[in-house]
């Protein structure tokens, strides 16, 4: 393999959510069905991450399901797709709270993007991946410096209503003068769809995502005052 060669993982485990994790983001998770509570459990014994990709259609199965008196299985309503782009997730932490339950949270490392797919019999997707370069460190530009002062600002209101640390969806090691992590903690924050957030966390060059950022706080009419 060439030095210059893309880093590869091979039947990296998959679990695709109804959101877009960022590199350095938070992700608490409740998971309950068979095949992620095996996989999860399986990466956080190994040490190993999972990938988490956008779902674009299908069913997300992070939330405790109805009780069902009948004890039947409910029906998958439709078939998986999900993005080609994804994010590492290495789990911080978990819990199992009772059987069948686990309490995760995980955080967002390197970006990827999905070579081949293949779906196990028990419903676990596995992808061949080649890893995707980090972004390069790069200060934050006088003109977009009010992204910065801005999410200071929301991040201390968002601290006076969390009762604890974990509550917070943002999390230390803060890096401010960093234009990459200041641009995906406010991609993370920003109410907007999420084939936009997918589309930005896709973007190779941290400052253009930061760039556009700033225009869509601007079209928001969110405070970016200095």
């Amino acid at each position: 393999m060439s030095d210059n060669a893309p880093l590869s993982l091979e039947r990296l485990p998959l679990f695709p959510l109804q959101t877009v994790l960022y590199p350095g983001g938070w992700l608490p998770l409740r998971v309950f069905e068979v095949r992620y509570l095996d996989m999860v459990q399986l990466c956080h014994h190994a040490g190993a991450p999972f990938g988490v990709v956008w779902l674009t259609q299908g069913q997300e199965v992070i939330t405790a399901p109805k009780v069902n008196p009948g004890g039947a299985a409910e029906q998958r309503p439709q078939a998986e797709a999900f993005a080609d782009v994804g994010v590492l997730a290495h789990i911080e932490s978990m819990s199992q709270p009772h059987p069948g339950l686990l309490h995760v949270v995980c955080r967002g490392s390197q970006r990827f993007r999905i070579l081949r797919t293949d779906r196990l019999k028990h419903g676990l997707w596995v992808a061949d991946v080649e890893m995707l370069p980090p972004d390069m460190p790069a200060p934050v530009p006088d003109d977009l410096s009010g992204t910065v002062s801005s999410l200071q600002r929301l991040l201390h209101t968002l601290s006076t209503q969390a009762s604890t640390d974990q509550q917070m969806p943002v999390q230390k090691p803060y890096q401010w003068q960093d234009a990459g992590w200041v641009a995906n903690r406010w991609c993370e924050l920003l109410p907007v769809e999420n084939e936009l957030k997918q589309r930005l966390m896709s973007l190779d060059n941290p400052l253009v995502r930061l760039e556009l950022v700033g225009d869509l706080l601007e079209k928001l009419r969110l405070d970016t005052a200095r």
